[in-house]
């Protein structure tokens, strides 16, 4: 119709007749009616764990797990076994978890002369800290400290607590489901096929009772 024009407005406006705000409105229902093309990467990007720098000692932590009732020798064999140490900068414990292949996947860390506690950046939740050994039962707690804590009183009765599989949850949470397993739990039972028996440590207060409740109805 020999009318100049670059926009689908110009359309709209001098071919169709319409309004300015006519053809806004048309062409945002039309944008908005049409679905979003969603694209997947082929390839997901794995997470990085950045674990905090290492102090030269662990002192500071020893002393600090010592004041909670921990055995020198779980500590010991934490430290020795880089599943523990003391963080650089703010002198934090870190609790380290591995997958099966022996590759740090998860840091938690916990302030020795604070409340502040929280996983490391890149944490895969899957692998939190824990002991294993050639055993068919695992026990399960909410964190690190306290699997330590549990290891020291076997300890203290004479038994032998490396026989013992000892996984840390990193923390349990209320979910609105009453069928949830934590990862770590999932994931150590997959890697571990010849557990059959699990003993519970959580703490007897509503999250803890509740995650029991998941754990047992998710693994019905």
């Amino acid at each position: 119709q020999n009318m100049g024009g670059k926009s689908a407005l110009d359309y709209l406006i001098k071919v169709q007749g319409m309004t300015f705000i006519q053809a806004v409105e048309n062409i945002i229902g039309h944008s908005a009616a049409r679905a979003p093309i969603r694209y997947e990467s082929a390839f997901k990007e794995k997470k990085q764990l950045l674990l905090p720098e290492r102090n030269s000692n662990n002192e500071a932590v020893k002393r600090y797990l010592q004041g909670r009732g921990i055995h020198a020798v779980i500590i010991d064999y934490c430290t020795s076994h880089d599943l523990l140490y003391e963080s650089e900068k703010y002198h934090n414990a870190v609790f380290i978890g591995y997958d099966k292949d022996g590759v740090p996947r998860h840091g938690s860390t916990r302030s020795i002369s604070t409340p502040y506690k929280g996983d490391v950046s890149g944490s895969d939740k899957h692998f939190s800290f824990s002991i294993s050994a050639q055993s068919d039962t695992v026990h399960v707690f909410e964190s690190a400290i306290d699997l330590m804590s549990y290891a020291t009183l076997l300890l203290y009765e004479g038994q032998d607590w490396r026989k013992e599989s000892l996984l840390s949850l990193a923390g349990v949470y209320k979910t609105k489901r009453n069928d949830v397993v934590p990862v770590a739990l999932e994931q150590f039972l997959k890697d571990h096929p010849e557990v059959k028996t699990l003993k519970l440590h959580l703490d007897n207060d509503e999250i803890g009772r509740g995650a029991v409740a998941g754990i047992v109805a998710g693994l019905n």
